[in-house]
């Protein structure tokens, strides 16, 4: 991909709510799956994915704080809401107007209760050297 085509990255959330897709059928499901890919493909194709990830449920989180110079680490998510943040796509692409449709693309904003948010990256040092 040639980077100095694009010069803006967006961070496109996925907003998560167990219980809404706990209530999809076997069928819904496969078709957010499958959707998911389709739009990975469509990305790769358009040369504007960066990466994607998805994120273990946040039962499976840490929670870090110090205090008073002594870390604290508690089990479990940092607030309790119904939705958590289930994973992302950051893409570089034109524009926020671009940032937007691509994020329409994505199963989960066609699902009553799921959300996709689209948040522009302000600052990215790029790949750290280990």
């Amino acid at each position: 991909m040639n980077h100095e085509e694009y010069a803006m990255q967006f961070l496109i959330c996925l907003h998560i709510n167990p219980a809404v897709l706990d209530a999809l059928t076997d069928d819904e499901k496969t078709a957010v799956q499958e959707g998911h890919g389709k739009f990975i493909e469509t990305l790769k194709e358009s040369g504007e994915l960066l990466t994607t990830q998805a994120l273990a449920d946040p039962s499976q989180s840490a929670v870090v704080t110090v205090r008073g110079g002594r870390t604290v680490v508690t089990d479990g998510p940092f607030l309790e809401a119904k939705e958590h943040l289930g994973g992302f796509y950051l893409v570089d692409c034109e524009d926020r107007e671009r940032a937007i449709e691509l994020a329409a693309l994505i199963p989960d904003a066609g699902i009553e209760g799921l959300g996709v948010e689209v948040r522009q990256v302000m600052f990215a040092c790029g790949q750290l050297e280990a």
